[in-house]
């Protein structure tokens, strides 16, 4: 570890690779989404540090998270061009709590569905101030509305840290900004609503921050602009929802191929071994595509399995989470393509009560955790190996 995180650069992306000052870069993430929540609170603030050591000692570098809560409890955009500076110091802290334990961390600018606001919260403002709206999917087209989206990032982009006194654009604990998570544009299967949005809205981030990667935010479904991929999407209905995985990537500005996976809500049967069979055939086609047709590095920004309703075990989730890991591994060592994995999602003990039946809790999980740690070694092994 380098003695001073001030001397800390800033991933870059090499065709389909990431570096980091000339050595490689290989993601070994966790999403917990709740950051800036907890971190507005003095009694939860504690929670913030908690998950990001726990996740630092077990070898994870990135850290997947919201950088928006629209509207309600604790919002950071309390309405359009409104701004709750309270909240944005929260940020703030979690921002530098991440540079110290060393975790990079990527910024999610909006989301699709209702949790903290999202795009119905922007419509919702929209209709307020006397808009004609029909629909959530209004926030893809409507000029006023694609307009507080935009001044919004404008002011997650621009703001300057109060504890490190950087500007969030000019920081290299951030490793890539996020569009939305996991949007969908039900209104238009055609997908180009939604790809017109994704074009104006990469290159909007990009005037402001050229040097940050950029992503999406998509699950990965396939469009229309390839048919002959259609079969690889987990249902018919997955192809018709306004996304298009490989169109929406040949965007300008976009760094990083979005995928997620959630094979145990997806697919409707609980045999085990067709779900292990689904990732390996999802996994490999988009980690072909975005090498050879797109060029960038993957990001499997999110890919868990839950708990809740007993239909899995930890048994078969830890196996699924080995799968993930070996097929992007092996994927990297041959050379092929950059990037990695962000598990859906990690929590301190002090945090259980969020979980969605996704969590991982180390303290709970020793087997889990021991899975993490020898991924994050054979990691940096193969990253080692490299620079042979």
């Amino acid at each position: 570890m380098p003695p001073d995180a001030d001397e800390w650069a800033v991933v870059e992306r090499q065709g389909p690779h990431l570096r980091e000052s000339g050595r490689p870069f290989i993601v070994h993430g966790f999403n917990t989404y709740w950051l800036m929540y907890f971190a507005a609170d003095p009694a939860t603030r504690p929670t913030v540090t908690a998950a990001l050591a726990e996740a630092a000692d077990a070898g994870l570098n990135v850290c997947r998270t919201w950088a928006f809560n629209d509207g309600g409890h604790r919002a950071l955009q309390l309405k359009p061009f409104s701004y709750d500076d309270e909240i944005f110091q929260a940020l703030d802290f979690v921002i530098s709590e991440a540079r110290k334990h060393r975790v990079r961390l990527i910024l999610s600018l909006c989301n699709n569905w209702k949790d903290y606001g999202g795009k119905a919260q922007y419509v919702r403002w929209g209709k307020e101030a006397g808009l004609d709206l029909t629909s959530e999917d209004d926030f893809f087209t409507d000029p006023t509305i694609k307009s507080y989206y935009k001044a919004f990032v404008k002011a997650v982009l621009t703001r300057i840290n109060t504890i490190t006194n950087e500007a969030y654009k000019d920081d290299p604990t951030i490793f890539a900004w996020e569009l939305i998570n996991e949007p969908r544009c039900h209104s238009d299967p055609s997908g180009n609503i939604l790809q017109s949005w994704i074009e104006e809205m990469a290159t909007y981030v990009k005037s402001i921050d050229p040097v940050h990667l950029l992503e999406i935010g998509v699950e990965g479904f396939y469009g229309p602009s390839t048919p002959e991929l259609l079969h690889v999407n987990p249902d018919a209905y997955s192809g018709t929802i306004g996304t298009d995985f490989i169109r929406n990537h040949r965007a300008l500005g976009i760094d990083l191929a979005s995928v997620h996976i959630y094979s145990d809500t997806w697919l409707p049967h609980s045999v085990e071994d067709s779900h292990l069979q689904f990732v390996n055939t999802w996994m490999q086609q988009h980690i072909d595509d975005a090498a050879n047709l797109l060029g960038m590095p993957i990001l499997i920004g999110e890919f868990g399995v839950s708990l809740k309703d007993g239909k899995f075990g930890n048994e078969f989730r830890e196996a699924f989470m080995e799968t993930v890991y070996r097929i992007f591994l092996s994927s990297w060592k041959s050379g092929v393509i950059g990037g990695g994995c962000l598990v859906w999602q990690l929590f301190p003990e002090s945090a259980e009560h969020m979980d969605d039946g996704y969590a991982l809790i180390f303290a709970k999980s020793s087997s889990t955790l021991n899975m993490l740690a020898n991924h994050s070694r054979s990691l940096e092994c193969a990253a080692s190996l490299s620079l042979i």
